[in-house]
């Protein structure tokens, strides 16, 4: 299984990019688009539904302001989607925040913190290894190096 990284402008991709590190860091297949849930609404749409016949298994969404991205993909699949907001110049990212938690019953989005693309592609990880044994040990893996760093620190 992969992982679908969707951003809703190219300007994201400064950000969605920690996704791509930790994925390939664990060795999980992602591919990435540019999709507008208003730019570009079709395209999105045909997009979303043809995301688990990819071989896709979880689906990042990093969007900003109305940031609809990961609402509209989760009203079209099935697959887990997990929102990114992003920092805005308005209102700081709170309101891509709250327009990503604020999902109705039935349609569940998980969201990560303003900026959180690394968050989230740990959290796909984490889905896609329910499924993956060597996936979840690298999991074990990584939280033991993350412990052992912080042993380790001397200030």
């Amino acid at each position: 299984m992969k992982v679908s990284i969707i951003m809703g402008s190219v300007s994201d991709y400064e950000v969605m990019s920690g996704a791509e590190q930790v994925l390939s860091a664990f060795g999980v297949e992602f591919e990435k688009k540019v999709v507008s849930a208003h730019r570009t609404l079709s395209l999105m749409i045909d997009y979303v539904k043809g995301a688990r016949d990819r071989g896709v298994g979880v689906i990042i969404a990093g969007a900003g302001g109305a940031a609809h991205l990961a609402g509209v993909a989760a009203g079209i699949t099935t697959l887990p989607v997990i929102a990114v907001p992003m920092q805005t110049k308005a209102l700081g990212g709170m309101d891509s925040l709250l327009s990503m938690v604020q999902m109705p019953t039935g349609i569940p989005v998980a969201t990560v913190a303003i900026g959180g693309a690394k968050n989230a592609a740990i959290l796909a990880v984490e889905i896609l290894a329910l499924a993956d044994p060597a996936l979840a040990q690298k999991l074990v893996d990584y939280r033991k190096e993350q412990a052992e760093k912080i042993e380790k620190t001397v200030i």
